[in-house]
């Protein structure tokens, strides 16, 4: 094994003939290349739509489906690592081209475990991983005819097994009523936790298994669409939390095996106990305040765990808000930024715009870091901006 890790670190990865894969083309994707730019790192990615936002940066681009088998093993038999930026891709392929001897991080059995709701919350209570009460069903029958036998009551949330995300696939179930929907396939319910704050921890972890963490962030949600609307960094949490917050995240990094990024999306319980809500194996939404905040940014330490380089320092510089920026026109359209161009003369105000032509509700456009010295004027001056910029079409 050792010596297969000695082969990556002697092979000459910037200004030369390797080429990194990376499926999926989104903004995470785009930020991803940003520092693959910066080390000169040749870079492939392949996505559906021919105007996603790495198209116009990436080495190549090519259009073709991550979800099917032969486009994906296509594009990794061209390649010398594969990543990813997204976590709905065909895991079947990826295993196929483990078994070929290509380096793929995340694993596919990380990804497979990852992709499925039900799986991951299987997965935290075999391997001792506090998260909140759960049962699994293959379908909403099933659930109807089982809730109360599995001593579930009124509130508890429903989730799809498969492909939520962003708040889609998750209800709130506060009574009978509420389940007078029809879902033929896999999901699962979990207790309604009462909850202080909403944490995430991004920890880093590379090929030789060397671990670190960013300092860890607050999120606040917008109660309709269920996006995180801001992550503060630093969170407003004790020593001890912050602690025993980091451990949680190490250790499910390591049971994961995880190679990469792993966003650990945690509640804080009223009690303060400390529960994974669920994880993300790859650079996430409440990281992107990284690029101006740490020493080190998100992108850039998973570069450096899947080259298996050593991993950079994650020291706060500078205290942040980040403020999502999502579509609010109900019918898709060309996208404006309205009030965009006031801000500018605002110290410590970094613009993200993604890249999307065409906004539409509660679509990701871009973001806005803030930083100060004082964390609280920092989140003042975020919550201002938030109220004045407007995306629509």
């Amino acid at each position: 094994m050792h010596q297969h890790y000695n082969n990556v670190k002697k092979m000459q990865l910037f200004s030369s003939n390797f080429k990194l894969g990376v499926l999926g083309g989104g903004q995470l994707g785009k930020m991803l290349l940003y520092d693959a730019k910066r080390y000169d790192l040749h870079t492939k990615v392949m996505d559906s739509n021919n105007e996603a936002p790495c198209a116009k940066i990436a080495d190549e681009f090519i259009v073709g489906d991550i979800t099917n088998y032969n486009d994906v093993i296509d594009f990794g038999n061209k390649v010398d690592v594969i990543t990813v930026e997204i976590e709905k891709i065909n895991t079947e392929a990826l295993l196929e081209l483990e078994k070929r001897g290509k380096k793929v991080y995340p694993s596919a059995k990380a990804l497979q475990i990852i992709q499925n709701k039900s799986d991951q919350k299987q997965f935290y209570k075999k391997n001792n991983l506090p998260t909140s009460r759960f049962s699994n069903y293959s379908n909403l029958d099933e659930l109807k005819s089982r809730f109360k036998k599995d001593n579930f009551k009124f509130p508890f949330v429903w989730k799809s097994s498969k492909f939520g995300y962003d708040g889609k696939g998750v209800k709130i179930i506060k009574s009978p009523d509420d389940l007078n929907f029809s879902y033929k396939n896999q999901c699962l319910i979990e207790e309604l936790v009462e909850i202080k704050k909403e944490l995430s921890v991004i920890v880093s972890r590379n090929v030789q298994g060397d671990i670190k963490c960013f300092p860890i962030v607050e999120m606040e949600f917008n109660d309709k669409s269920n996006l995180v609307e801001y992550v503060m960094c630093p969170a407003n949490i004790s020593d001890d939390i912050e602690k025993r917050a980091n451990e949680i995240a190490k250790k499910t990094s390591e049971k994961f095996n995880m190679v990469g990024l792993l966003a650990v999306e945690l509640f804080l319980t009223k009690d303060d106990d400390i529960l994974i809500n669920e994880v993300a194996p790859r650079p996430h939404n409440s990281g992107h305040h990284t690029i101006e905040c740490c020493m080190t940014s998100q992108f850039d330490q998973h570069l450096r765990s899947i080259l298996n380089l050593s991993l950079g320092e994650t020291d706060l510089i500078i205290p942040g808000i980040m403020v999502n920026l999502v579509g609010e026109n109900m019918i898709e359209g060309n996208v404006i930024y309205k009030n965009i161009n006031d801000i500018f003369d605002i110290p410590g105000v970094f613009v993200h715009i993604y890249g999307k032509k065409k906004s539409r509700l509660n679509r990701k456009m871009g973001h806005i870091t803030i930083v100060n010295k004082d964390i609280n004027k920092a989140i003042e001056i975020g919550k201002k901006i938030k109220r004045k910029i407007k995306v629509i079409s």
